[in-house]
């Protein structure tokens, strides 16, 4: 070990360890990359300078650019300007935050709600004021990383289950031991594959070994349901006592989590959540623009069954063409299964070159062996675009 001019020693520089650490996630096929992307109108967008038909957004009902949409956000931003200023906690809750809390406690059916900053800030919270030291959770294997996150963090024992063998949790409920709190803890649609957490069967194990039952409804809020209250009502289980998360990015085409339920588990996370206590709250334009969102997924339910048609046919099309995807998905969360990470990569590029953009979904956001594309429908997509997404991945297929 040298001395610079100074004297002090000339030890390796801190970051010195990123580069080579970076070159092996390349190497891999690994390595992410920031893109830039412009939207545009019809789920299209200029992606890195390249136009392409959008099949990666998380936009299932084409409502963030709405007309009405963006004109609630442009009125409250303003009245309110842009930023909320301080925590809700700290600063108070503005008249949009109140009245989007409002309008989330009517739209699922729950005496009240509460907003987080972000869907993942809303699992990581909640599990955490709901658990900890000395308490069980019973985590599914393929849940979102916000909630493995919240399970970690929490202090909680950890119990992993995996929702096509429910036999495994009941075993585990009835084989651990603890004289705390249980916690079971579950995506209804599980995002990188699009199948269902089989939510009844979840009820009736929760209720048998009392113990708690969280299901965030990421994406399904907005899609699944006659009303598009989720999987909870696509399944016939609202009615029983769930902890029901939900987010505002995706189908409500906007920003934010939230938590739906009876006052005193709302006041409960009001007081113990810390990513809800300590952190700026939404903005009131992404309130006001979020209000108006729910109002036409409720009253314009065209739009779901447009995106359910259209991801039905999606997928028969690919099985005629004798793609590989997930038998028992539905929705629309459409994984074409390529398992490689370089073979992913490379069909995504090739898609890209043809006008569509496309996830290509790698480890560590799926297990190893399971690499894919996600392939993600919209009720503003035309079926045009769709079939000449349909032929271009067939010939990517076959040129990789």
């Amino acid at each position: 070990m040298s001395e610079s001019p100074t004297g002090a020693s000339s030890g390796p520089a801190p970051f010195d360890w990123m580069a080579p650490a970076l070159q092996s996630l390349e190497q891999s096929h690994l390595r992410r990359r920031r893109r830039e992307i412009i939207p545009r109108p019809g789920c299209r967008a200029v992606v890195d300078g390249r136009d392409v038909v959008n099949f990666a957004s998380n936009d299932y009902l084409d409502l963030a650019g709405d007309p009405r949409v963006v004109a609630a956000a442009q009125r409250a931003l303003t009245s309110s300007g842009v930023g909320a200023r301080a925590s809700a906690l700290v600063c108070g809750r503005t008249p949009w935050h109140v009245a989007l809390e409002r309008r989330i406690a009517r739209f699922e059916r729950q005496t009240d709600a509460l907003l987080f900053p972000t869907g993942f800030a809303a699992n990581l919270g909640t599990v955490g004021a709901l658990v900890g030291k000395g308490d069980v959770v019973f985590s599914d294997r393929l849940n979102h990383a916000s909630l493995i996150d919240g399970c970690r963090l929490s202090g909680a024992q950890i119990q992993i289950y995996d929702h096509h063998n429910l036999g495994e949790l009941a075993r585990a409920l009835r084989d651990t031991p603890t004289t705390g709190r249980r916690l079971i803890v579950t995506d209804s649609v599980f995002s990188m594959d699009g199948d269902l957490a089989p939510l009844p069967r979840l009820c009736d194990l929760a209720e048998q070994h009392a113990a708690m039952l969280l299901v965030d409804e990421a994406h399904a809020t907005g899609v699944f349901g006659a009303h598009g209250r989720g999987v909870s009502e696509h399944q016939g289980v609202e009615e029983r006592e769930l902890i029901r998360i939900g987010t505002l990015s995706k189908a409500v085409g906007t920003l934010g989590g939230f938590v739906a339920g009876p006052a005193l588990l709302i006041d409960w996370l009001w007081n113990r959540a810390r990513p809800q206590v300590f952190s700026t709250a939404l903005p009131p334009a992404i309130c006001a623009a979020a209000e108006q969102a729910l109002e036409i997924i409720e009253t314009e339910p065209a739009r779901r069954r447009q995106l359910f048609e259209r991801s039905e046919m999606f997928r028969a099309e690919l099985r005629r063409a004798g793609i590989s995807t997930v038998t028992n998905a539905e929705g629309p969360i459409v994984p074409v299964l390529l398992e490689h990470p370089q073979r992913a990569v490379q069909v995504a590029e090739r898609l890209e070159q043809a006008g569509f953009f496309v996830g290509a979904i790698r480890p560590p956001t799926v297990p190893p062996g399971t690499s894919r594309l996600r392939i993600t429908l919209s009720s503003g997509h035309d079926w045009r675009d769709i079939e000449q997404l349909l032929a271009s991945l067939s010939s990517s297929l076959e040129a990789c």
